[in-house]
């Protein structure tokens, strides 16, 4: 009994040539953060084996924006609210102190 592996495709027809396939390799991925060039080693990706387009995966993109996040690491604010204060309750009376 063999297993299908619908999950993950391995190859997609290429978008920009039409004569391509796009296959996943793992390349160096390149970006500009501020004034720096960040690069990232064995970065997941779809190549086209003819005219070379790439195509980058969803998820690994996001995770790399939300670590190279400027403000990643930091606590966030912790916006509690504080509790009103207790209600009177019904049937009970405070005693009126004058002074």
């Amino acid at each position: 009994m063999s297993e299908n592996k619908t999950d993950s495709p391995q190859a997609f027809p290429c978008n920009e040539c039409h004569a391509g396939v796009l296959q996943p390799r793992l390349i160096t991925y390149f970006t500009w953060l501020g004034g720096e060039l960040i690069t990232v080693p064995h970065f997941p990706a779809w190549i086209c084996d003819v005219c070379g387009r790439r195509e980058f995966d969803e998820k690994a993109i996001l995770w790399l924006e939300m670590i190279l996040d400027p403000n990643a690491g930091r606590p966030t604010a912790n916006h509690r609210r504080t509790p009103p204060p207790p209600r009177p309750r019904p049937g009970t009376h405070r005693a009126i102190h004058d002074s």
